[in-house]
């Protein structure tokens, strides 16, 4: 009866494990002080700057107006020190030199680029403030803001796109990603960091919801769960390899609703004042004020042998 030797087994699965071939396309060098982006503290800083924006709706401490100063100070300052760190690990991850002038370079990038980045919360708010009207108000079901803010995935997920754009647009890399990706985790709801977005912007229910990078939604827009504004099959080089950078989703024009499981593919525009229905499939311009539904099914006549 031959008899399991774990050790050999260990010993082997190691070799194997440790062959340059087998970890070369997978392996991130982390060269030494350079650190790493961290998802838990990511999530903390989501978590904080939802803090700061919506004072009372996250965090334990109560929020007064005699101590509203020193609480946003507190929160404000842990939020500076945080993303600092994560925003430095960011640029330290795409380096692929070990070089101490380089490092100091990045440290230096990543403290200019934090102070942008608080400089932008008042702005965040009042952008975010809009959503959370366009929630309540497209919402019957919903009693009050503070119900929309506290409880709705979709303030959730736009607030984490929000501040991951914000990122994007400062400059940072992988960061945003890794929030946005937090996201779609938490939420069901996937909004690449890339796409820009306009203000009221709101998403009913909200799981199973996909916005391409390079989608582009004016002020006032609505979806409903499951829509997806996604690219179709990607052009190749001449080496057969996908094109990337391209726009390759949709355009979405001011006040346009757009309703549950549609999918809306490749570099179109939907037009001011649109409504699309749900279950519908669309890859032609669709014009303002248009109402884009599935066709009535056909009445079918069924006899009693099976017949039509």
């Amino acid at each position: 009866m031959s008899t399991f030797k774990y050790p050999s087994v260990l010993q082997e699965t190691i070799k194997k494990l440790a062959c340059e071939e087998s970890y070369k396309a997978v392996c991130h060098t982390h060269f030494f002080e350079h650190p790493m982006p961290s998802g838990e503290k990511l999530s903390e800083i989501v978590n904080l700057a939802r803090e700061v924006i919506f004072p009372g709706y996250f965090g334990d401490s109560p929020v007064r107006s005699e101590s509203i100063y020193y609480y946003l100070g507190v929160n404000t300052e842990l939020l500076f020190k945080l993303l600092n760190d994560q925003i430095l690990a960011g640029l330290c991850f795409q380096c692929n030199k070990n070089n101490p002038e380089k490092l100091q370079d990045h440290k230096e990038k990543a403290f200019e680029i934090t102070k942008k980045f608080v400089a932008l919360l008042p702005e965040l708010r009042r952008v975010l403030s809009t959503d959370v009207d366009a929630a309540f108000v497209g919402d019957p079901a919903a009693k009050s803001k503070g119900e929309v803010i506290f409880c709705y995935p979709a303030i959730r997920a736009i607030s984490s796109y929000r501040i991951a754009h914000a990122l994007v647009n400062l400059g940072v890399p992988i960061i945003p990603r890794m929030i946005s990706e937090m996201a779609h985790s938490e939420t069901g709801i996937d909004i690449h960091p890339k796409a820009k977005i306009g203000e009221s912007f709101t998403i009913d229910h909200g799981t199973g919801v996909v916005i391409g990078a390079t989608s582009i939604l004016g002020t006032n827009v609505k979806l409903f769960q499951g829509v997806t504004l996604g690219a179709k099959s990607f052009p190749l080089d001449e080496n057969g390899n996908p094109i990337k950078g391209i726009a390759r989703h949709p355009i979405v024009e001011d006040d346009v609703v757009i309703y549950s499981q549609a999918t809306i593919l490749g570099r179109i525009t939907i037009g001011k004042g649109s409504v699309i229905g749900g279950n519908v499939w669309v890859t032609n311009n669709v014009p303002p004020q248009s109402k884009i539904v599935q066709f009535k099914p056909r009445d079918f006549l069924y006899t009693e042998g099976g017949g039509i």
